[in-house]
């Protein structure tokens, strides 16, 4: 099997570590935190969880990125996170997301990284200006 070139992931919503989920317990096993970065995008409130899509206007999503600790687990954890995510669906379901490589802003560095694009709709979701769903959830209680 050829090893993926890419070790990074980009998080911006249950995974962030200010969320505290059980999900993101998962990945502080497997990931290693760089610091707070942010992709080209918008992110939309969809309710139980955000939704990212890519954009080509400066528009961005804030969140973390990532680094595996041990590149030989690499495919195994990514593949648990792609479970996760909805990604790995039955013949007959559409993927909730998609996992692709996107370009990072880390302290005006870039980089690529894995990243889950909502692979649905979101005509007629609140946008999160801000990009921040974190940010966003604090203000809406």
């Amino acid at each position: 099997m050829k090893k993926p070139e890419v070790y990074r992931l980009f998080v911006y919503g249950s995974l962030r570590s200010g969320f505290r989920s059980t999900a993101y317990e998962y990945i502080s096993r497997y990931f290693t935190l760089l610091g707070a970065a942010k992709v080209k995008g918008k992110l939309f409130d969809l309710g139980a969880y955000p939704a990212a899509i890519p954009a080509n206007e400066n528009t961005f999503i804030v969140g973390e990125l990532y680094s595996i600790k041990k590149e030989d687990e690499f495919s195994w954890a990514i593949g648990q996170l792609d479970d996760y995510e909805g990604v790995d669906v039955e013949a007959d379901e559409v993927p909730l997301y998609r996992r692709e490589l996107t370009e990072v802003n880390m302290n005006d560095h870039l980089t690529n990284a894995w990243i889950y694009w909502y692979n649905g709709d979101v005509a007629g979701r609140p946008l999160i200006a801000s990009g921040d769903v974190i940010q966003y959830m604090a203000q809406k209680k």
